[in-house]
């Protein structure tokens, strides 16, 4: 049996965990590398991208910055979650804000330091990268869309890093970028729907609150319908193996998303939505391995 001490601890660390969302940083690291194996150095061996020293810390500078972008934005959101999302406002709230702060700037030095290794642009990218999420938690997510445009820029950051890393400028890696910055710019939408409760309580000027739920869902609707077009080029034009099966799954589903969207009229159904689109990105960052199911094959048999 624990300790209470321990089992204190042990709710500390589940707390920061939260905070951090660690599973979304898993799911990110491992879209990064297996965009670089699949997408943007299809050449390259197998090998030499998972050892590839520049792109472990690429990926590590990546996943630390991600991090203390989230322990920021609790930190600025901590009010507001106590509305939107008391259950895990209380489990965030076992670690306290100094620590969290603390916290925050340590990560923030250990992703310049990784970052340092690599060249001096690098640690140019990845303090602005801090600065800019920063900006966003403390001001900018309080300007109706424009802080959805910037949160939803912030989210495709890192993969943005490996593609200069790699210098891959084909058409096909913009129509990927495209098709995930259009379904994060909708997600972040819903989760303003989501949140109107607390949004409202302190005073954020969001579009739901602003314009309306309904001019909120005819903007998140046209979002998703233009997120059909890089699903049809991706299907139609581009070679991306058998990756082209979640595109058409993804229209199905998103024709779904678009019916629950004209119906939704409470939070429990925009909670609904935001999962549908969660689920189509995860989703997508597994599907990658089809785009080479062979090496895939030769890598487990």
């Amino acid at each position: 049996m624990l300790s209470r001490k321990n089992k204190l601890l042990l709710f500390k660390l589940l707390s920061l965990f939260s905070v951090v969302r660690g599973y979304n940083i898993l799911v990110i690291t491992l879209a990064q590398y297996l965009a670089s194996i699949f997408i943007l150095a299809p050449n390259a061996t197998f090998k030499s991208v998972v050892l590839d020293l520049n792109l472990f810390l690429i990926v590590t500078a990546s996943a630390l910055v991600i991090a203390s972008g989230y322990i920021i934005n609790n930190f600025y959101d901590a009010e507001k979650d106590l509305i939107n999302k008391p259950r895990k406002s209380m489990l965030d709230r076992l670690v306290s804000q100094r620590f969290k702060l603390t916290t925050y700037f340590i990560l923030n030095f250990l992703a310049v330091l990784a970052a340092s290794y690599i060249s001096f642009r690098a640690v140019l990218f990845f303090s602005s990268y801090i600065f800019g999420i920063w900006l966003y938690s403390h001001k900018l997510k309080r300007i109706p869309f424009l802080g959805n445009l910037v949160s939803a820029s912030l989210a495709i950051a890192p993969f943005f890093v490996v593609f200069v890393y790699y210098r891959n400028f084909e058409t096909v890696i913009f129509v990927h970028a495209l098709f995930l910055f259009l379904l994060i710019l909708a997600r972040e939408m819903i989760k303003d729907l989501e949140n109107m409760a607390g949004d409202m309580a302190q005073n954020y000027k969001t579009v739901p609150i602003l314009y309306g739920p309904k001019i909120s869902k005819i903007l998140i609707g046209f979002l998703i319908v233009l997120t059909l077009v890089p699903s049809i080029l991706l299907i139609r034009t581009f070679d991306v193996g058998y990756m082209h099966l979640y595109f058409v799954a993804c229209i199905a589903l998103l024709g779904l998303f678009l019916i629950l969207l004209w119906k939704a009229g409470g939070k429990k159904h925009y909670v609904w939505l935001h999962n549908i689109l969660k689920f189509i990105i995860v989703a997508g960052v597994f599907s990658i391995l089809l785009i080479d199911v062979d090496l895939v094959l030769n890598r487990i048999l």
